[in-house]
């Protein structure tokens, strides 16, 4: 699949109030992603799909990176199989479902193309025929840019659904980058417009979402106290209106980063 052309995605226009409170699937780059960034949702949204793209389990003899030893792991393979593990436990709290993809997270050194990405992506969204599907705005890491234009190019292909971003936790709260790539989104043809999406205010569920971001032990253990101080902030999401013109002079979606000094590390 040709994933390098110009095209605009179809995204409906959400009417006001009319949010419905189906499952949804969200699309994570890490066994993490999902639950720091969206937990709260899913908890509104029993029966919902997280998609892991970076689910893989590396060979046994893969040499483990400084962020596995970093959480507290000897290899590689030890690390994804506690991570899965981990995984497992937070989804089945919110009474979501995962479903782990088997490329394999870039800090091991075997990333693959957005157009391999997207096209497993849809057959997956075939397969399950979602309402709604979330993924990361793509902030920072290199595997959420990836997993951002992989998810870009699988949508536009009929039927359809309602395009939402959200927030990447924790990278949302790295200085300038939120605001940069709402910008630079801007500057593509895309108007970021707030997404109110309903549930999440019921009660119990952020003290649910908060128990469900404690089973990825290993990764808070990682990224230490921000970790989950940024998962307890107010999750934001976002609807891409692709009705404008690009700014020629700003084509890309991201002008103010650079993809090649962007940090791979394994959260």
């Amino acid at each position: 699949m040709d994933t390098s052309r110009s095209m605009k995605p179809t995204v409906p226009t959400p009417k006001p109030g009319r949010r419905t409170l189906n499952p949804v699937v969200v699309i994570s780059p890490h066994l993490d992603d999902a639950v720091l960034s969206c937990g709260q949702l899913l908890a509104a949204r029993p029966g919902s799909t997280v998609i892991t793209v970076f689910a893989g389990v590396p060979d046994a003899a893969q040499a483990s990176t400084d962020w596995d030893r970093r959480c507290g792991f000897a290899d590689a393979a030890e690390a994804m199989t506690a991570r899965r593990e981990e995984d497992s436990r937070a989804l089945a709290l919110l009474r979501a479902k995962p479903l782990w993809l088997d490329f394999l997270d870039s800090q091991y050194g075997e990333t693959p193309s957005a157009g391999e990405v997207a096209l497993t992506l849809q057959q997956a969204l075939r397969d399950l025929a979602p309402d709604e599907v979330l993924v990361p705005l793509g902030l920072f890491h290199s595997d959420h840019l990836l997993v951002h234009e992989a998810c870009d190019a699988a949508l536009r292909v009929p039927p359809s659904v309602p395009l939402l971003v959200y927030e990447d936790v924790p990278y949302r709260g790295l200085g300038e980058l939120l605001s940069q790539r709402l910008a630079g989104l801007s500057k593509a043809g895309a108007r970021a417009l707030r997404a109110h999406l309903g549930g999440r205010g019921a009660p119990g569920l952020k003290a649910l979402k908060a128990q469900a971001v404690g089973c990825y032990a290993s990764q808070l253990q990682g990224l230490g106290p921000r970790g989950a101080a940024e998962a307890a902030r107010p999750e934001r999401y976002w609807q891409l209106d692709w009705s404008e013109e690009p700014q020629r002079e700003h084509a890309e979606p991201w002008p103010h980063l650079r993809t090649d000094l962007v940090r791979r590390v394994g959260c």
